[in-house]
């Protein structure tokens, strides 16, 4: 089975170039990065919450994450100003490629019920984010070993700053979009 990168590298680029009217390899629409982001509100109450999701999203990315800290005071949320509240990681190049061909092949396959992704989810900016309600659909987590249901958000940032073109490059990649009914 030949990977993304390589699919990329010998087909893709190539009707990218042919369907869009591009001359120059180096502006030819790429995926830049990938990132993964967790919001855990809980940790306001709960110390232990950021270091459980913390190992739990360094298990599903194989990278070390960054612990993401409040930007502001919010009152009503208990929240001040410098607090934990979130993790996030970061992955490019190999690591990033080897995200979405499990991503694509493996996750999303996974999900219940799942008859495609929308349309909307790709931005005006070509990039695509993705929204789960639990990290158990991946597969190197253990439902055992978790301490509670948290959801997750992945976003594959683009070269390109056009909705149409963003979702030809993923469709082309493989990922499956739902289709329409009309």
């Amino acid at each position: 089975m030949i990977g993304i990168k390589d699919t990329y590298n010998t087909i893709i680029k190539e009707q990218l170039k042919k369907e869009f009217g591009i001359k120059n390899d180096f502006a030819v629409p790429r995926v830049i990065k990938a990132v993964i982001n967790v919001g855990v509100g809980e940790a306001v109450t709960n110390k232990n919450a950021i270091e459980k999701v913390k190992e739990q999203i360094e298990m599903i990315a194989g990278q070390k994450t960054v612990i993401t800290k409040a930007r502001k005071s919010i009152a009503v949320y208990k929240i001040r100003k410098g607090l934990s509240i979130g993790v996030k990681v970061t992955l490019r190049g190999k690591r990033m490629y080897y995200f979405l061909e499990k991503l694509i092949r493996v996750i999303l396959p996974r999900r219940r019920d799942f008859r495609g992704i929308t349309a909307t989810s790709v931005d005006q900016h070509g990039n695509l984010n993705i929204g789960f309600t639990e990290q158990t659909i991946f597969p190197e987590i253990e439902y055992d070993k978790i301490d509670k249901l948290r959801g997750l958000e992945i976003t594959v940032v683009t070269s390109i700053k056009d909705h149409d073109k963003g979702k030809k490059l993923f469709e082309l990649l493989g990922i499956p979009f739902q289709q329409d009914t009309n």
